[in-house]
């Protein structure tokens, strides 16, 4: 109790506890991001194989492989990473970028990730102050920040995050959080079903799916967080932020036209915008559309 009255009346020591909580986080979610996608590659061809019956030798069992074990390793020579080398950003920086054992580059990415974390939890602990809006806050766009990278290394938005996610808005709203009840559930059905007729439509027009259920989930889940009000926003920023993207690669010709652009990073991006500006933009919108 004394510690939460220190940092609730010594805004200096609040906010530099939440950005190292928040450095600690990112080296996790780098955990999350690399290991999550192959979890769901192992659990998939498990099921396969019990389906379709096929065994490839002698049963064995298989080494554990979770976001806990194995410990990390180098992906080059398979040397264990130490503590004292898994220190968010400083372990990068003193390595200078490189394997400790075998010198080969480590991508820029991890300190990257930690770094973006880091600077969440020091700007939404300013932004909320001491209070559960800005813990809720934090885990909300911890959550965006990994599904956006998972979607971009391998275009999928894992339901081990997107659901538990949507169903965590729907808890926050029972205490009118970010937004109430009802907006809260109107939101979450109504980003499903605008995403999912948009899919269904795109289909039935060309024969070919536009977007993936994952897409679905997480607008659905973004309604749950910030309400039904936000969702035109969001599917507006989104969509003018997707096709500036895409327009811009492929004219750089980093992006082939037949080659799909994965959707989800657009929507956290404009998730998170409406979580920090929601009200200002509608706003401002208001006033535009009734001004004479």
């Amino acid at each position: 109790m004394q510690l939460l009255n220190y940092l609730q009346t010594t805004p200096p020591a609040y906010y530099l506890l939440m950005a190292v909580i928040g450095l600690l986080v990112g080296s996790f979610l780098n955990v999350v991001i690399h290991r999550l996608p192959i979890m769901l590659q192992r659990n998939w061809e498990k099921e396969c194989r019990l389906i379709l019956d096929i065994n490839y030798g002698q049963p064995r069992v298989p080494e554990p492989y979770n976001l806990f074990r194995p410990r990390s390793r180098c992906p080059h020579c398979n040397r264990m990473i130490r503590a004292v080398e898994n220190i968010p950003v400083l372990s990068y920086l003193m390595l200078r970028g490189k394997c400790s054992g075998c010198g080969a580059p480590i991508s820029l990415r991890y300190p990257m990730v930690e770094a973006i974390s880091g600077v969440l939890a020091l700007f939404l602990s300013w932004y909320f102050g001491f209070t559960i809006q800005a813990v809720l806050a934090l885990v909300f766009s911890w959550a965006l920040l990994s599904i956006s990278i998972i979607d971009l290394d391998h275009q999928l938005l894992p339901d081990d995050i997107t659901l538990p996610v949507l169903w965590m808005g729907l808890l926050v709203s029972l205490f009118g959080v970010f937004t109430d009840l009802e907006s809260s559930l109107i939101g979450a059905m109504a980003g499903y079903g605008i995403l999912w007729s948009v899919f269904m439509l795109f289909r039935l027009v060309t024969g070919k799916e536009g977007m993936g259920y994952g897409d679905f989930k997480l607008l659905s889940a973004l309604g749950a967080w910030l309400g039904w009000q936000m969702l035109p926003q969001i599917i507006l920023l989104s969509s003018l932020c997707g096709a500036v993207v895409g327009i811009t690669m492929i004219l750089l010709k980093r992006q082939e036209m037949s080659r799909p652009i994965p959707f989800g990073p657009y929507l956290a991006a404009a998730g998170w915008i409406a979580l920090i500006l929601g009200q200002e933009l509608n706003s401002m919108y208001t006033r535009w559309a009734w001004s004479p």
